[in-house]
């Protein structure tokens, strides 16, 4: 996963973050898919559901087809009520914070506690837009002391490629949120 580079954008979510012991061997990429939990897997595939539910969406507004949308937006919303819940049972209060920025690439937490560099975590990053959640193995790049605490930066070095794509398509959502926000703020 090192190199490859991708903007991050302040948002807080909740975001699992379980500490690995210095002996701990990371898995092979088969027992890394072996043990993603399946909630996580079926979230990935519910997103991918979603992105297809848009896409007809506007094609059905082309038609007067409204109650086929009203139908289609109800089992969409339904479903991810569903994902929702199962997901948020994966949701480990031991080892849960909030984000400070995300990105396809790393991302950044506050802890009370500093975490040496290049040592490795478990994580778990429940998105909200798309309703999904990614489950990767990270390593600490960053780790600056500050007056809440400190401000831990993860690198992913085991992520699905999929899961890659969630976090871009979730990153640009709040980027595009974040900007319509400041322009409504100007007007």
């Amino acid at each position: 996963m090192a190199g490859q580079e991708y903007f991050s954008v302040h948002h807080s979510m909740v975001v699992n973050v379980e500490p690995l012991t210095d002996d701990y061997v990371l898995p092979t990429i088969n027992e890394f898919e072996a043990e993603i939990p399946h909630s996580f897997i079926i979230a990935s595939e519910f997103s991918q559901l979603d992105q297809l539910n848009d896409k007809a969406m506007l094609e059905l507004k082309h038609s007067d087809l409204r109650y086929v949308m009203q139908l289609l937006d109800h089992q969409n919303s339904k479903l991810n009520l569903i994902l929702t819940y199962m997901l948020s049972e994966q949701d480990d209060k031991q080892h849960r914070f909030h984000t400070l920025s995300f990105g396809a690439s790393q991302f950044s937490y506050q802890s009370n506690s500093a975490l040496p560099i290049d040592s490795h975590s478990r994580a778990k990053l429940f998105l909200e837009h798309p309703a999904a959640a990614i489950y990767c193995y990270t390593k600490v790049v960053e780790c600056v002391e500050h007056e809440n605490g400190y401000a831990v930066t993860m690198e992913y070095i085991l992520l699905r490629e999929q899961d890659q794509d969630l976090l871009i398509k979730a990153a640009l959502h709040q980027q595009q949120k974040l900007l319509r926000e400041r322009t409504l703020n100007r007007e």
